[in-house]
């Protein structure tokens, strides 16, 4: 994947171990981040993802765990037709002032595949589920609809490669 670093700051993003999903990011620049708000932290890279590919921002889990910082907006997308430098909105959960260096790993960066739909058609009906509309916890209640237990799956060993 090819990376553009748009200043001397900007840190080509890491991975913590050859089978780690995420690539951590890091601040190119300092923010002090009060509780309850928001600062946008660049990290002063650019990417160019492959077609049909995204990059999600994800926060790191020690960073949220011990400092309250994660994305703002959960998790962050980036289209692989965007160019512009990668932006964290980093969200201060904690009830205490936190402060970001430059050069702190501030998120992580996993890159997704996904199902291009190019079109979307309108139509009067669409077709039948068991399901139906029920959402919003419905599939943690049973109903009269699902009429057989859950399937129960065999445990399988786990293996080492």
């Amino acid at each position: 994947m090819n990376i553009k670093l748009l200043s001397d700051n900007a840190k080509v993003p890491t991975r913590g171990s050859i089978d780690a999903a995420g690539w951590d990011l890091y601040a190119a620049e300092d923010a002090i981040i009060q509780p309850g708000q928001t600062a946008k932290v660049s990290t002063e890279i650019a990417i160019e993802l492959p077609l049909g590919y995204f990059g999600a921002i994800f926060a790191r889990s020690g960073l949220a765990t011990k400092q309250g910082l994660a994305p703002a907006n959960k998790v962050g997308v980036i289209d692989a037709d965007y160019r512009g430098p990668v932006v964290v909105a980093l969200h201060n959960h904690s009830n205490e002032t936190r402060e970001v260096k430059s050069g702190d790993r501030i998120a992580q960066l996993v890159i997704v595949p996904y199902l291009l739909v190019n079109d979307l058609k309108v139509v009067d009906e669409l077709s039948d589920t068991k399901r139906g509309g029920r959402g919003f916890g419905s599939t943690g209640v049973r109903q009269e609809i699902y009429k057989q237990p859950p399937a129960k799956h065999k445990k399988r060993p786990y293996r080492l490669r």
